[in-house]
């Protein structure tokens, strides 16, 4: 069948991303010698330059790793917490319902450098030097502005000159606004990145103690007290006043990446890992293991597509009520195939209306209170992005297998130069997510000091008995768990190679009220790419979906690479917005 691009395979290695300038320095790292992991880690650093609207090094990122010498398959937890003064009542004495969107008081400590650094030192090959040198390139030489990224920066130009100067002095260099497809540099980020190279030459000749003496650098050192200074002092946001943040050098030095295992249940005769529940990842367990019960494995007709909506929204439902950095959430009991045929039978002919959580080992579920939800944009595949900055939340991603086996799927994100303003004299900003918080009290996502917030950034990885299997997500906030749906049934199921099941017509629910400020959502919406044709379209809004037919190639920007049964390598990227590649040989 026709696909885009060929679905890539060879022998060596294979990277696949969200920019084809971190795919080729993935690549790069790979034929200097490099594994999955230090390739991985380059290409992440290289994002957080080449793509500042959807990432940045004070961002997040949650990383999937497996090690084939041994098979151990782990998590590297890169998403920070919240500030130690970070109570409900501190934001509630501003007067506030929500976390503002954007702005200091969104800021939780940035844990994408931490993340890198930490999937470095135990797993790398390579001295940091060589994995930093591409993105302090970029960053000091420049590289070409996709044109997401200049028109985000022309959303938010008036809001920059006018509210955020350190933001206007990086990305409206000389008042002017650059435009796309121009060489666009960011010294600031350079000389931040070359300093905390300095900082690890001196500290040791030793690779692991560089690779720490640069993370002391950054959560100890200039970085970390350059935050807290910034941070005390109030900048505009979400809420149209000016607020300082609450995260101090404090929060920073007492924070670290932590590894931990993933979630995951047998499907299709594999295993799928997410990350845990403080992540949104097991939602896409949940609606695998619903889809089993079901015995859907055809999304090519309105049955199918019907069926998938609908355990979206009992998942998401699910999310709602027991997801959270919370001891007490029933991980076990919500990826049950007992629960999972109990909550599939609730799936009816016609689109359901509400939000049905189900009751866990007995429990009585709780959602928050609705009307403290907004009305906001819910995006589509490049989320829509407010004159003040404000976004539905979009991503990176980043997924790589080497000649050895090893395999990497990470989704860098926050930091996003359109949410949170620059840090004066470091070229980056802090990430945003302490917004997916509740201000309610007793909620499994209800803000509290230390806390990580639920994000939506959701790696996988699909992992067969023999050693095969593939790294695989998206970038897309709420819906990276939807638009891998129908991408794994297509492979795994029904037999579509990577590229294929990339390539084919995506559709999602916007049903479920966003993890983004202010919280907005469509009752019964679907965004569904016309090309999943008109029987398919007609039927759904038969079937009571409030369909919106977005363009043809709109939804979902995943990207996969992996090892067959046979030994070979293969990788496939999405095509949707002209700038995700994969390469390999």
């Amino acid at each position: 069948m026709f696909t885009t691009r060929p679905e890539l395979s060879g022998t060596f290695g294979m990277v696949a991303s969200t920019h084809w300038l971190a795919s080729a320095i993935g690549m790069r790292i790979l034929e200097a010698g490099g594994n999955a992991f230090d390739a991985a880690a380059a290409a992440g650093f290289t994002l957080s330059v080449v793509e500042p609207h959807l990432n940045g090094p004070g961002g997040d990122a949650p990383i999937i790793g497996h090690r084939a010498a041994d098979g151990h398959t782990f998590v590297v937890c890169g998403q920070g917490t919240a500030p130690a003064a970070a109570t409900i009542e501190a934001y509630r004495d501003l007067g506030l319902d929500l976390v503002p969107g954007t702005g200091h008081l969104a800021a939780v400590v940035p844990g994408a450098f931490g993340a890198w650094l930490d999937l470095l030192a135990r797993y790398g090959t390579l001295p940091l030097a060589a994995v930093l040198a591409p993105a302090i390139g970029y960053a000091r030489n420049g590289y070409p502005l996709v044109p997401a990224a200049t028109r985000t920066i022309g959303t938010v130009a008036d809001h920059f000159a006018e509210h955020w100067p350190s933001s206007a002095e990086v990305y409206l260099p000389h008042g002017q606004m650059p435009e796309a497809g121009t060489l666009f540099t960011n010294p600031a980020l350079a000389d931040t990145f070359d300093r905390l190279l300095g900082e690890a030459r001196a500290a040791s000749p030793d690779r692991e103690a560089q690779i720490e003496a640069a993370r002391r650098a950054f959560y100890q050192g200039f970085v970390a007290e350059a935050i807290d200074a910034f941070v005390a002092t109030p900048v505009r946001d979400s809420s149209g006043r000016d607020h300082a943040g609450l995260l101090r050098a404090d929060d920073l030095a007492g924070w670290r990446a932590s590894e931990e295992s993933t979630a995951s249940i047998r499907f299709a005769g594999r295993t799928v890992h997410k990350t845990r529940a403080w992540g949104q990842g097991p939602v896409l367990l949940q609606q695998l293991a619903m889809l089993e019960a079901l015995g859907v494995e055809d999304v090519e007709d309105v049955d199918g597509v019907h069926a998938v909506l609908e355990v979206a929204k009992l998942a998401f439902a699910d999310r709602e009520a027991w997801y959270g950095d919370d001891t007490d959430v029933p991980l076990d009991t919500l990826l049950s195939s007992a629960y999972a045929a109990e909550r599939a039978r609730l799936v009816g002919a016609n689109a359901a209306d509400g939000l049905v959580p189900g009751s866990p080992d007995g429990r009585i579920p709780r959602l928050a209170l609705v009307e403290r939800i907004g009305d906001g944009v819910v995006g589509t595949g490049e989320p829509t992005v407010s004159s003040a900055g404000l976004s539905p939340g979009d991503t990176c991603h980043v997924d790589v297998v080497d000649r050895w086996g090893n395999r990497v799927s990470a989704t860098p994100s926050g930091g996003w130069l359109q949410s949170s303003p620059v840090v004066p004299g470091l070229g980056f900003a802090l990430p945003t997510r302490a917004q997916m918080f509740w201000l309610e009290p007793g909620l499994p996502n209800s803000l509290a000091p230390g806390k990580r917030p639920r994000t939506t950034l959701s790696p996988g990885m699909v992992l067969d008995d023999d050693g095969s299997g593939f790294a695989f997500g998206t970038p897309g906030g709420d819906q990276q768990d939807q638009w891998t749906v129908p991408f794994l049934l297509r492979h795994l199921v029904g037999g579509l190679d990577l590229q294929a099941a990339i390539d084919a017509p995506m559709w999602h629910s916007e049903h479920v009220p966003s993890s983004f400020y202010p919280r907005g959502h469509v009752p019964l919406g679907v965004a569904a790419e016309s090309r999943l044709g008109a029987d398919v379209l007609d039927g759904l809004a038969a079937r009571g979906h409030a369909v919106d037919v977005v363009g043809p190639w709109t939804l979902g920007r995943l990207s996969a690479a992996g090892i067959r049964a046979d030994g070979m390598l293969v990788a496939a990227a999405n095509p949707r917005g002209m700038q995700g590649y994969a390469v390999g040989r």
